[in-house]
């Protein structure tokens, strides 16, 4: 890290909390009393298991979901968006091109569409109609959408799911980007060594509950860990004999 960046890092505002925050689906628990602190310029990475409740917090953090119990509150600056949202499978109206597209968004706010493009690496496809895009380019046109108008708060729901390694690289590197510019980034992921790469702060999420949160570093050196996974399989409760699950839906 840089000195200029390690400067933002401490500069950093609180931009998103969640108090006690609790959700069901009719008779079954998904969150259990979670809170958390998104602050500005960093980026939050939440991992676990499936059926931990990753997509169920992203979803509430994001204001999709009003949680049962508890409450989210956003304490970013004013904003015409206030947060950006990615789903784990982005799907835009065919027939569009990818600046097509883009420009229909950016017209609701004062955004370049050519600059989206080129934030997240699809300025050679933008004459590109989105149903010839592969996975990972139609990932990058919602990451894109996902900024359109700056919005202080973004949250990317598995960016790189199901992508090969060079695109689930590159989701990173953007929001890994977008972070360094000020914006408080929150994704889920099953990557734990690019979320160890280039996530500043964890939260682990196991059975609807928070079970360790900070920084890689911090959380390996609490529990005498080389890496992330082991983190991950110190910190996971799993039957005996069972390890824990990683896949792509976790609801």
């Amino acid at each position: 890290m840089s000195e200029s960046q390690a400067v933002s890092k401490a500069d950093s505002e609180t931009v998103l909390v969640s108090e006690q925050l609790s959700q069901s689906y009719g008779s079954v628990s998904v969150l259990s009393e979670v809170s958390v602190t998104i602050d500005s310029g960093s980026l939050t990475a939440v991992v676990g298991p499936n059926g931990s409740g990753k997509t169920t917090l992203l979803k509430t953090l994001a204001g999709l979901l009003s949680p049962a119990e508890g409450a989210v509150q956003y304490l970013g600056p004013d904003a015409e968006r206030e947060i950006g949202y990615l789903p784990q499978r982005p799907s835009f109206r065919p027939q569009f091109s990818t600046l097509e597209t883009l420009e229909f968004y950016t017209a609701l706010v004062d955004d370049d569409p050519e600059e989206l493009l080129s934030r997240v690496g699809l300025r050679d496809a933008a004459d590109r109609r989105v149903e010839a895009l592969s996975g990972g380019m139609t990932r990058l046109l919602g990451l894109a959408q996902a900024t359109v108008g700056n919005p202080p708060v973004v949250v990317l729901d598995e960016p790189g799911s199901g992508l090969d390694p060079t695109m689930r690289k590159r989701t990173f590197e953007v929001a890994h980007e977008l972070a360094n510019d000020g914006t408080a980034v929150i994704c889920s992921s099953h990557d734990l060594a690019l979320v160890e790469q280039w996530a500043d702060h964890v939260i682990v999420l196991d059975g609807g509950s928070v079970v360790d949160t900070g920084s890689p570093a911090e959380l390996c050196r609490a529990h005498g860990a080389e890496s992330l996974w082991e983190v991950f399989d110190v910190t996971i409760e799993k039957p005996d004999d069972q390890v824990a699950v990683l896949g792509v839906d976790d609801e």
